[in-house]
């Protein structure tokens, strides 16, 4: 038997509208889904990110007058961002205005240069990681979160799906969990994900790993794995990705701003590896009576690997 999928794509956590996003993650929210909008809602969610105060205190058709688009196209945006309305887009705009003057800076452009000295590489590197942490740590749904750790936690197996730098953080995730004594899986290559997938049943996880939320390798093993009965996760930086439609449980993550240095993979991957290392966490919390002597066990097999020999008189 297979469930229907999913009519709707959406990063709630059982149904009905989602809350809307805090002040503090609204920037977040900008820069994750601007590059999936239409060019009319870039330039409404670019104003709103770049000069809060500024836009909360225009109304809805002077947003729109601002930005050379429609009302509608407001109204769209805020909904997209996570807002019932525009009204409630201003208030989180008035908030976010307040913690900016309290001390708080905007972001700043970071891209590297082609000539510039490499110190300056590290430091502007440096900087889009941390932003990159912080933008997913505010946009990170803790209920989803929560729910896909105990499906983690109790599973008989979790197959894990993601290919290119995707499948490096797949393989980072199945580490973490066979180190805890847990059965897991990754799979980079599609024909063995798929045909792993058709072995799953009710009780086993099956995780997707795509920052695009479109990579047909990783939909299609997904897609098996839910109409099998597995409960399914999306890690995605696009929480409206056609991935969804197979997922219980959505993970969004940030990114920084691509660039010709710095491609999407490099800085999505930094947010991935923080959403596997929560599951991880979790799961090990959930877990803790079996997982801590796994690890220490796993620990000790490896010791002697790191031990410098002594050297002879």
């Amino acid at each position: 038997m297979t469930r229907e999928v999913k009519k709707t794509f959406d990063s709630g956590s059982g149904g009905g509208v989602p809350a809307p996003p805090p002040p503090a993650a609204l920037a977040a929210k900008v820069r994750t889904l601007a590059p999936s909008m239409t060019r009319s809602m870039q330039r409404v969610a670019e104003a709103v990110a770049e000069d809060p105060a500024g836009c909360a205190a225009l109304t809805v058709t002077g947003l729109a007058q601002l930005t050379g688009t429609s009302e509608a196209t407001v109204v769209r945006t805020a909904r997209l961002l996570g807002y019932p309305g525009y009204r409630d887009l201003r208030l989180a705009l008035a908030g976010l205005a307040a913690q900016q003057q309290s001390g708080r800076a905007p972001a700043i452009t970071t891209d590297i240069a082609v000539d510039d000295p490499i110190a300056d590489v590290v430091a502007k590197l440096a900087y889009d990681e941390q932003q990159t942490l912080a933008d997913t740590a505010a946009g990170l749904d803790t209920v989803q979160l929560a729910a896909a750790v105990s499906a983690l936690a109790g599973a008989r197996r979790t197959d894990v799906y993601g290919v290119g730098a995707s499948g490096l953080v797949a393989q980072d995730l199945t580490q973490k969990l066979l180190r805890i004594g847990l059965l897991a899986h990754a799979h980079s290559d599609p024909h063995l994900a798929v045909t792993n997938a058709v072995q799953l049943r009710p009780g086993d996880v099956a995780i997707a790993v795509t920052h695009s939320g479109s990579t047909g390798d990783v939909i299609e093993p997904l897609r098996v794995a839910f109409e099998r009965g597995a409960t399914t996760v999306a890690v995605t930086g696009r929480p409206d990705g056609p991935v969804t439609q197979y997922a219980d449980h959505v993970l969004t993550t940030s990114t920084a701003r691509e660039s010709e240095l710095r491609p999407a993979a490099m800085s999505s991957r930094t947010g991935q590896l923080l959403v596997v290392d929560c599951l991880f966490v979790g799961v090990a919390q959930r877990t803790y009576e079996s997982a801590a002597p796994s690890l220490a066990a796993s620990y000790e097999a490896l010791a002697h690997r790191h031990r410098v020999p002594r050297q002879s008189p």
